[in-house]
Parts: structure tokens; C-alpha cells; sequence
């Protein structure tokens, strides 16, 4: 699944991880850290919203 920051278009993908905040590969959205901010404009996981298909 991925998801997409509503503020900055930025992309989680579950599959990728996010290797620069040490995020394995298969880490689901909802396993991340409370704390988790969009890399790129500092917004809290309450700013993302899964992509549609």
C-alpha cells in the first residue's frame, strides 16, 4: 500500500520503506512511529491519505 502526504504529494510506500529514516522495506503505515513526519514538509501521519488504485 502507499500513501500520500495531502499537504505535499510526498509517498510512503510500504513495499520501499524509507531507508533515510531507517525504515525497513514491508514497515505497513500504521507500524510507523506516532512521531512520524512527512520528510519533506514536517507533517504528522494524520496528513496522509492511502492512494487510490
Amino acid at each position: 500500500m502507499k500513501y500520500v502526504c495531502d499537504v505535499c504529494g510526498w509517498i510512503y510506500d510500504e513495499e520501499a520503506g524509507y531507508a533515510d529514516m531507517d525504515i525497513a522495506p514491508g514497515t505497513k503505515f500504521e507500524d510507523l512511529p506516532e512521531d512520524f513526519a512527512c520528510p519533506l514538509c514536517y507533517v504528522g501521519k494524520e496528513f496522509f491519505s492511502e492512494v487510490s488504485k
